[in-house]
């Protein structure tokens, strides 16, 4: 019985990324669609629900991915209101990786100090890697601010967090390199999720911050997002600071989707979202 993933993309063409990982992480075949939205995904649901017996269904999964993480929650909520007792799959919500992206840097930020009690920033935060990391360190007791270069995204970002985990997450307007450096002038930790290639802060901004303790960057794409780091940090201590490159918690990344995907053929009643992925990734760190 072959193990089918079937990959359900926001997107026009399916991530390569994703589906490379999916191979790597155990599925036999790696099935994408494109362009699927609530209104299109019924009959493809249908199609894995109906097709195996009880006993089979578990060795067929679906994977949500895409740009868009709102895309992909109201998509992961469409596919669930197909299931019905005894007729269901195991389905995993990561739309850009944010889910396994966010999880890994912030259990390796765990991994170094407690996070709880600590003000945190999240740096060009309104992406889906930078709100669901600051989601989970606030649930994970931080106190977090989100950073946007109009203070209407961020607003829009903590709100959306608010809805979906509950967490209260502070907006903060950061246009430029002064304001960005005066959004973490207090902070104990600093994670910054901005676009590819973007520096956000320089390492005037940060190197001599007495209150900032650890700090983590997502950018893998010269130059770094902050300024005087390195994309293979592994938590490393910089300037008295402890500091996790893109590649550095990269690694864990890498392996807490493989290993997510590995256990969506287990059984065919998991739901893989931030919770369980965030869960996962602690304990593997």
């Amino acid at each position: 019985m072959k193990k089918l993933l079937f990959q359900f993309d926001t997107d026009t063409h399916p991530s390569v990324f994703d589906t490379v990982v999916a191979y790597d992480g155990g599925a036999d075949h790696v099935i994408g669609h494109g362009n699927i939205s609530p209104d299109n995904v019924g009959a493809l649901v249908e199609g894995t629900i109906f097709t195996r017996a009880p006993k089979d269904k578990k060795n067929t999964a679906i994977f949500i991915g895409g740009s868009n993480i709102e895309a992909g929650q109201n998509l992961l909520a469409a596919v669930q209101g197909y299931f019905f007792p005894g007729f269901q799959v195991s389905v995993m919500l990561d739309s850009n990786g944010s889910n396994t992206t966010a999880a890994a840097a912030v259990a390796k930020l765990g991994s170094s100090a407690s996070l709880a009690g600590k003000k945190a920033v999240v740096l060009a935060g309104t992406g889906p890697v930078g709100q669901r990391a600051a989601a989970m360190m606030a649930l994970e007791g931080a106190h977090v601010s989100i950073t946007s270069r109009h203070i209407f995204n961020a607003e829009k970002a903590c709100f959306a967090m608010k809805e979906r985990f509950g967490v209260d997450l502070t907006p903060l307007e950061a246009a430029d390199y002064d304001s960005r450096a005066a959004a973490i002038q207090d902070a104990n930790i600093v994670l910054a999720t901005g676009a590819a290639g973007v520096e956000l802060l320089k390492p005037e901004h940060w190197q001599h911050n007495p209150h900032l303790q650890l700090l983590a960057d997502a950018n893998a794409t010269p130059p770094v997002g902050i300024g005087g780091t390195d994309v293979l940090d592994r938590g490393e201590e910089r300037h008295g600071k402890i500091v996790w490159g893109a590649i550095g918690f990269g690694a864990l990344k890498l392996a807490l989707h493989r290993a997510c995907i590995a256990k969506l053929f287990e059984s065919n009643k998991q739901v893989f979202d931030a919770e369980i992925i965030f869960a996962l990734a602690k304990a593997m760190a």
